[in-house]
């Protein structure tokens, strides 16, 4: 009687193990849902890499975690010579499930994709090998560029100096290692690119690709608080303190009070040397990327502030520094 009830839980115990690794099997090759990447190719022009290094450097500010930033100074710019090379750490100290690292995205990483795992990658979320991007990487909001603005950045990106940089391997949690599979969808790229002409929709399109509402607008476990679009407060404990986004929609509490030329001028400042000051050991930073957005041309800020202020306002009265003031410049 013994033997039969041994040798029967060893058959349920076997049974068990072959379902999960079945269905673990099935999850796997079922996700990422995404069809192969196409075998399209990429017209490098000079109008391109130009266009792509614009976006990448001051819009879609890929380089913003893609290459060294010195936060030894104010909103830590890119450290020289560190463009695209990747290494940043993203770990629990952020909120994040695990440790995360901005990948290397110079031709010495990425040199040998096509242009279709490249473009799959950048807005779909899955690089060549099927693993799945951790969504820190915004490929969802990348899904919402125009063709010839993808494009361009796909040009510019085959242009930068190689930089041979090891990163390591990330390192999720369970079950959010499995879970990020399920996230990528196939992109559904806009066909034509808003022209600057279009006034608010261009401003708007500016606004998605360079993922503000993803920092000012505040979230609960990363689900966006309903009826809060762009009214700050969202809170993220940094090693000097912690800081939270400011409100941008045109209440009073926000940008109510703002002129367009004040808004323009408030990134703009970012371009002159001096306005980079050094930040003592214990004083305040901010990760907002300043000197990235300063090169924006004025035109596109203004775009920007135009679409800004047509979105509903909110009464929010942020504090920035709740943990005690700072000289903000």
């Amino acid at each position: 009687m013994r033997q039969s009830l041994l040798l029967a839980l060893s058959i349920v115990c076997s049974l068990l193990v072959i379902g999960v690794a079945g269905g673990l099997t099935y999850f796997m090759v079922r996700f990422p849902d995404v069809p192969p990447p196409t075998d399209e190719r990429v017209e490098i022009t000079l109008d391109r890499t130009i266009r792509g290094g614009y976006l990448a450097q001051h819009v879609a500010v890929c380089v913003d975690c893609h290459s060294s930033r010195d936060f030894g100074k104010y909103a830590g710019p890119m450290v020289d010579g560190t463009e695209g090379q990747g290494g940043f750490r993203f770990g629990p100290e952020l909120g994040l499930p695990g440790v995360i690292y901005a990948r290397n995205i110079t031709p010495t990483a990425i040199g040998a994709w096509s242009d279709g795992e490249l473009i799959r990658a950048i807005t779909s979320g899955v690089r060549p090998n099927g693993e799945t991007l951790f969504p820190l990487m915004p490929y969802q909001t990348f899904s919402q560029l125009c063709r010839e603005d993808l494009e361009s950045i796909v040009a510019y990106l085959r242009g930068i100096p190689a930089i041979d940089n090891e990163v390591p391997a990330r390192e999720l949690d369970f079950p959010i290692n499995l879970l990020i599979r399920t996230l990528p969808q196939v992109a559904e790229l806009r066909a034509d690119c808003p022209k600057p002409s279009d006034g608010v929709a261009y401003g708007q399109y500016l606004v998605t690709i360079a993922g503000c509402a993803d920092c000012h607008t505040p979230s609960v476990k990363g689900e966006p608080i309903p009826g809060r679009n762009f009214a700050g407060g969202q809170a993220f404990d940094l090693p000097w303190g912690q800081i939270r986004s400011a409100n941008l929609t045109p209440d009073e509490t926000g940008l109510g009070n703002w002129s367009r030329e004040q808004f323009i001028d408030r990134f703009k400042v970012y371009e002159l040397a001096d306005a980079i000051r050094e930040v003592p050991a214990g004083d305040f930073n901010t990760l907002m990327p300043w000197t990235f957005y300063s090169g924006m041309t004025r035109e596109d800020l203004g775009a920007i502030y135009d679409y800004l202020r047509t979105v509903p306002p909110v009464q929010n009265a942020v504090d920035r520094w709740p943990q005690g003031p700072i000289a903000q410049k």
